[in-house]
């Protein structure tokens, strides 16, 4: 049990630098996981666990932004209408809410239909690999197209629906491909479309919330909301963990990407995925 709380505070660390960083933290848990079992689980409970440690990593990003995303309003002149119910709803905040909603369908429509399959085929090291070097390079070309470019939409109002949506298409990438990693394929999509850095890497966060609270509650739902004492105390332990270091790691990547582009993560991702295909197609057998 000790020997167990201390792996879920390693996989807490992991998944609290891995969500918000564009390296995949769906990967790196799995990974990870390859030399670092729990030992008094359950697969079925393992299956769960990667998803649902994620919310403590959505808890961060809901009180670092929790202005921003926050519906309500006391003021009339910046509510919807200035009386009945739609008065107390933020009209610009409402507005983002359904950008980040658009944002999620297409993720959660196929997730919904294709969630196990996904599972079987891909979230292997050999899968996890390659999306590591695949979108390794792709943030290599696409900033060093995009230099000595700035983004023209520097604001949240500045995304369209048909931003949302496109953003939308690539998060669902990560959906498929463990090692994709989400927050980089929505940061690549962003990018496209002519989102600034910290614009792409803020509306990620905000995707991540209706996202991954979504994809949590359906592992709980198969899994059967039962659990061992055990279990709790190292789910708990590790959404706990992943909260506090997610608030660090937050704050470290949108004053990182001021003055820096996102091509160290491209390298990083690179050379990962080369080591774990050398690893596990030459050394593990």
């Amino acid at each position: 049990m000790f020997l167990d709380i201390i792996k879920s505070i390693i996989f807490g660390i992991v998944e609290g630098i891995t969500e918000w960083l564009p390296i995949s933290s769906t990967g790196h848990l799995i990974l990870v996981e390859q030399f670092l079992k729990f030992e008094n689980v359950s697969p079925e409970f393992w299956s769960m666990f990667q998803v649902v440690i994620q919310l403590g990593a959505i808890l961060a990003v809901v009180l670092l932004y929790f202005k921003k995303i926050w519906p309500f309003t006391k003021h009339k002149e910046k509510a919807i209408k200035p009386t009945g119910i739609l008065s107390y709803f933020d009209k610009n905040i409402m507005n983002l809410w359904g950008k980040i909603l658009v944002g999620c369908v297409p993720a959660a429509i196929i997730g919904l239909l294709f969630d196990e399959t996904f599972e079987a085929l891909f979230y292997n090291p050999t899968c996890i690999a390659i999306a590591l070097i695949v979108f390794g390079i792709a943030f290599i070309v696409i900033e060093n197209w995009n230099k000595n470019r700035k983004g023209e939409k520097d604001k949240n109002s500045d995304i369209t629906y048909k931003d949302a949506l496109i953003i939308g298409v690539f998060q669902l990438l990560a959906a498929i491909f463990p090692g994709t990693s989400r927050s980089g394929a929505t940061i690549i999509g962003g990018l496209l479309i002519g989102l600034s850095r910290a614009n792409a890497a803020e509306f990620t966060f905000y995707l991540a919330i209706p996202t991954m609270l979504g994809a949590s509650l359906l592992k709980l739902v198969k899994f059967g909301i039962v659990f061992t004492g055990a279990e709790i105390v190292i789910l708990l332990v590790g959404m706990v963990i992943s909260f506090v270091v997610s608030m660090f790691v937050i704050k470290f990547l949108m004053n990182y990407i001021k003055k820096h582009d996102f091509k160290v993560f491209g390298y990083y991702r690179i050379i990962l995925g080369i080591i774990v295909i050398s690893i596990f197609l030459f050394c593990i057998k």
